[in-house]
Parts: structure tokens; sequence; C-alpha cells
């Protein structure tokens, strides 16, 4: 028999994966995540039902457009980053200073191209300046490699501070803008408010924090090892861009915006739930390159035990979304949506492929292995696309979100195909299978 105090060691093993550093810095991410999430979710609902599926659907495309050719601002760095800050500590000024250069040169060079984009395009004048203003949100975001110390620094909580006050005017603000019938475009404008709010806060906080020690400088030696380390992840961070959001923009131009109001409805519940392994990868993160540092085995094990909550957590959110998905939508967005049902419930299951997806990328960065992170989820892309020009002509919404299961998953196990990574597909298989579950209860069984 399995006791009480079994089962508590049981889980509190599992949930136990670092010291207690680490374990508070995940509290305070997933807290403000929580609030983030809580604030975001009433702000967003009363926005798109505001909107309407035709506006919702255009402002959603006008995002999509924005992510995917705005994505090489970030130029793939946020892990290496992290890595480095933790490795190397008494360089911190030089790859903050380098790094946030790289990037806002970077987020400049997107911007022009975006510009140039939409000037050969037939897209309505109205459209191009939805993405235009959406767009300088990259500049905004060169600031985020502060966020990026913080996570080596396992101090995640002066991040939050910055987060949630960004996040409370821009709310309020559209909240206002919904009262007084304002037009599409402030919404945009909102947006880049809030990645300007957020800049802000960051430098605000850096500065408190960091007193007498943030003189950033560029070192062009350190721009090339960073830049060379990055290019995989940067090469799959635009693939990503697109793989995620191709589907939004194929629908809008394939079919309609109304539909593309539908199926982003739906994919806003999805995407809710993503904090969930960001928040614990960026905690969990510096624990796992530490372990390596230290012992093989704790390395293995960190890495089981990360894939476990992982499945769990993604399986346990997709179950009841599946099972009450038209109630969902009813409640939430009202009876002109209820086509969007059906998306949630096949497009929640990418969630799995997605958490698991999360967390065999830290063990491909920390083992640098970052050309195979590019050639899965290139794949993944080249799936997705691939089944959005079948699919969506003959299921349409329904279509694209089979689509996305599917090349999510496809890109996740791919890593089966190489001798590198294959023990990882192991570890999600064992994960999925809740075979750590019956071992940890079998070896509690047997301890009692």
């Amino acid at each position: 028999m399995i006791d009480k105090n079994s089962v508590k060691k049981i889980f509190g093993d599992i949930l136990s994966l670092s010291t207690t550093k680490y374990a508070m810095n995940t509290i305070w991410l997933l807290a403000e995540r929580i609030v983030r999430i809580a604030i975001n979710f009433f702000v967003t609902i009363y926005l798109i039902k505001y909107l309407g599926p035709d506006n919702f659907g255009l402002l959603s495309y006008a995002i999509s457009f924005v992510t995917i050719l705005a994505s090489f601002a970030v130029l793939g760095m946020d892990s290496i980053i992290v890595r480095d800050l933790v490795s190397e500590e008494n360089k911190s000024n030089a790859i903050l200073g380098t790094s946030f250069y790289l990037r806002l040169v970077a987020s400049i060079v997107s911007i022009i191209f975006i510009f140039i984009i939409l000037s050969l395009s037939n897209e309505e004048l109205s459209t191009s300046l939805l993405i235009l203003v959406i767009s300088t949100t990259t500049i905004f975001q060169s600031f985020n490699v502060i966020d990026l110390y913080f996570q080596a620094k396992v101090q995640s909580k002066f991040t939050v501070y910055a987060q949630f006050t960004s996040l409370v005017i821009s709310s309020a603000l559209k909240i206002y803008l919904i009262i007084i019938n304002a037009d599409l475009i402030y919404f945009a404008y909102t947006i880049a408010l809030e990645s300007f709010l957020f800049a802000i806060g960051l430098v605000v906080v850096y500065k408190i924090q960091v007193v007498g020690k943030h003189r950033w400088n560029f070192s062009f030696v350190l721009s090339k090892k960073l830049l060379k380390d990055s290019l995989p992840l940067l090469l799959a961070g635009v693939v990503v861009a697109i793989y995620m959001r191709i589907d939004q923009i194929m629908i809008k131009n394939m079919l309609d915006n109304s539909q593309a109001g539908y199926y982003s409805a739906a994919v806003k519940l999805c995407e809710l739930w993503y904090f969930i392994p960001m928040a614990l990868s960026n905690s969990v993160f510096p624990a796992i390159v530490n372990a390596k540092k230290t012992s093989e085995k704790n390395y293995r094990l960190r890495m089981q035990r990360f894939y476990d909550i992982m499945s769990w957590l993604s399986i346990g959110v997709s179950i009841p979304l599946t099972i009450f998905a038209p109630q969902i939508i009813n409640l939430l967005y009202g009876a002109k949506f209820i086509s969007a049902f059906p998306v949630l419930q096949i497009y929640i299951w990418s969630s799995v492929a997605t958490f698991l997806g999360v967390a065999s990328s830290q063990y491909l960065v920390t083992e640098n292995l970052t050309k195979i992170s590019f050639y899965r989820t290139f794949g993944g892309m080249i799936v997705n696309v691939l089944l959005n020009l079948i699919l969506i002509p003959k299921i349409g919404i329904i279509g694209s979100a089979l689509a996305t299961l599917i090349s999510y998953s496809v890109a996740t196990f791919s890593l089966i195909f190489s001798k590198k990574t294959i023990n990882q597909v192991k570890m999600m298989v064992r994960s999925l299978l809740f075979i750590s579950v019956i071992d940890y209860f079998r070896k509690a069984d047997e301890a009692s």
C-alpha cells in the first residue's frame, strides 16, 4: 500500500526541480503569468466581443504578419544569452551591450523590410497602417535582454514589476477605447504602447538593482560568437514564427476576415496556456545548465522530471477544453463565435507537442545542438504549410487546426531521427505514457 507520506514525497520530488532559489523564481514567473493572463483574458474577451469576427480577424492578421516578418529582430539569442550570462558572469556587461545593439539594428532592418513588403503588396492603406504601428514593438523588444539578465540571475521578480505595470496601463486603455467606441487602429497603438512601457520598466528596475554596474559595451569579437551560436536558433525562430502564424494569414487570404476571426478566437484560448512551459523553461534552464556541469545523472534526472511535468500539465489542460469547447466558446464569445469550437477541440491538443518542444529545446541549447533545433522546426513548417494548402480549401478552418496539430507533433518528435537526441524522445514517451509516474509509485511502495 502507498501511504499519504509516500504520495507527498513523490510529488515533492517531482516538483523539486532544483533548489529553493529556482523554485521561488518559478513561483514569481508563474504568479505574474497567472495574473497577467487573468487580466488579459477578460480584456481580450471584451475586445473580441467588441470587434466582432471581421475586425478581430483583421487585427490578428496584422499581428501575425508582423510576428513573421519581424521574427528576425530577436536574432534567436534568448537561450544563448542566458547560457552565457550563467557560465560567464564576469562578461555580463559585454554580453548585454553586444546583444542589445545587435537586436536594435536587427529591429530597424525588420521594420524597413516590412515597409518595403507593404509598398509592393496590394494591402489596403488601413491594413498597412495597422501593420506598421504594430511593427514598432520590435524596437522596444531590444530591451528584453534585461529580462534575460534577470532570468540568468534567477531574479525574475524584477521583470514581473515592469511587465505588470505595462499590462495594467495598456489594459485600462483598451477598456477605455472600447467604451468610447474607438476605431481599430487605436488598439494597434495600445499594443505598441505596452511594449514601450515594458522597455522603460526594464531599464528602471535594472538601474535600481544593478547600481554602478550597468555600463554596457559592444564587443565585435563577442558579436561574432553570439551570431554564430545563435544562427541556427535565429533561422529556427523565423521558421517557428512562420509555422505558428502562417495559418492565420492563409485563412485570411484563402477564406475571409470572419473565418480568420473565428480561428483566432479559438487559438487565443489555446495560447493562454503557453505561459506555463515558457515560465517553467525560463526558470529551470539555469538549473539544467548547472546540473550538466556537476553531475550527468542529475542532469538526466532533471530533464526527465521536466518532461514529466510538461506532459501532465498539457494533457490536463487539453482534456477539459476538448469536452467543454462548445460551452466555453458560447460563454466567452457568444453565439456568433460558435463556429470556433471545433477548432478549439483540435488545436488544444497541439499544446502537448508545444510543451514538450519547449522542454526539449532547452536540452538542444545546453548540448549546443542548435542545428537540430532548426532542422526539426523547418520540417514542421513545411508540413504545416503543405497541409494548410491542402486542407483549408477542403474543410476550412478545421483543416488548418488539423495541420497545426500534425505539424507541431512532427516537429517535436522528429528528434528520433538523430542518434544524439533519440534518448530525449524516449524520455518524452515515458512521460506521455505515465511510465515515470508508475516508477515513482512503485519505488515509493517498495520503500514503504
